[in-house]
């Protein structure tokens, strides 16, 4: 592990996507002003990177207050600006390398991670641009919600069998680092993005099938670095985890659903794959 004293960023980051999770949103982006200002001050976040981020939560925020041309114009830059991000295609960010190339066991090729800031404020403009992003609770339907927690489960043994991991079971020293990192990081913003944006709005024209069926192939599509199989495993996990939203209401139990399923990966399983 590698960290340096600019660490703590991560820290306010962290806590303003837990208090927007659970719908305190004012607490959230003030606390994410703290955790942007001290990115500034420990030069993880440049003043391009703050006007990149300001602009695009200003626009973002345009989208439920407008209609018609103005309203699709924000949309479509809300997206672009999010790909963007997602990509870290935009500048004025330096993202904070923790893991390089460390390895969860003898037969796990070696994985590098960073703390991301960029992909992670996708979460906040895409709850400017839709009020709606966490979902709206509901009964939930528990008998749906195993069958769907069953398949995904099984999806890493198929995956073993078919070669592409390996059974090895291993805490690794930084397993609480993967843990926040996971969690609060990658899991909200890719939720939010498939879950809470693509699968709701297309529900909202075409019903939730269509809706769950469209973010869970792009869902898949978004993992094409890894190969065919991947992109299908990952449509298949993306379907269950639209189905934990769609039958809970929370956007939450997907992140949640999506995080476990990451971490059984990491503790009983070749991480990401296995050595060949």
């Amino acid at each position: 592990m590698a960290f340096d004293s600019s660490i703590w960023v991560w820290i306010p980051l962290a806590i303003a996507i837990a208090l927007a999770l659970i719908g305190k949103k004012r607490a959230a982006f003030a606390t994410l002003a703290v955790a942007l200002l001290g990115a500034w001050f420990e030069a993880r976040l440049s003043i391009t990177g703050l006007l990149v981020t300001v602009l695009g939560f200003a626009i973002a925020s345009q989208v439920p207050r407008n209609k018609g041309f103005k309203k699709y114009l924000a949309l479509t830059v809300t997206i672009v600006w999010s790909l963007g991000m997602a990509l870290h295609w935009l500048p004025g960010f330096a993202n904070l390398l923790v893991l390089d190339k460390v390895q969860t066991g003898p037969a796990s090729i070696p994985f590098t991670m960073y703390l991301n800031l960029d992909k992670p404020l996708i979460f906040f403009a895409l709850l400017l641009a839709f009020p709606g992003l966490l979902g709206k609770a509901k009964s939930v339907e528990w008998q749906s919600l195993v069958k769907s927690l069953l398949v995904l489960t099984s999806l890493l043994p198929i995956a073993v069998i078919l070669g592409g991991l390996g059974v090895e079971v291993s805490l690794p020293n930084w397993w609480w680092l993967f843990l926040l990192n996971n969690l609060l990081l990658t899991c909200v913003a890719e939720e939010a993005i498939f879950r809470g944006f693509i699968q709701q709005e297309i529900s909202k024209q075409l019903g939730w099938k269509t809706g769950l069926i469209a973010a869970s192939i792009l869902f898949g599509i978004a993992h094409l670095a890894g190969g065919w199989l991947l992109i299908g495993f990952a449509t298949i996990a993306g379907a269950c985890y639209g189905m934990a939203f769609y039958l809970t209401g929370r956007l939450w139990a997907a992140v949640l659903v999506h995080f476990m399923f990451n971490f059984m990966h990491l503790l009983f399983f070749t991480y990401p794959i296995a050595i060949r």
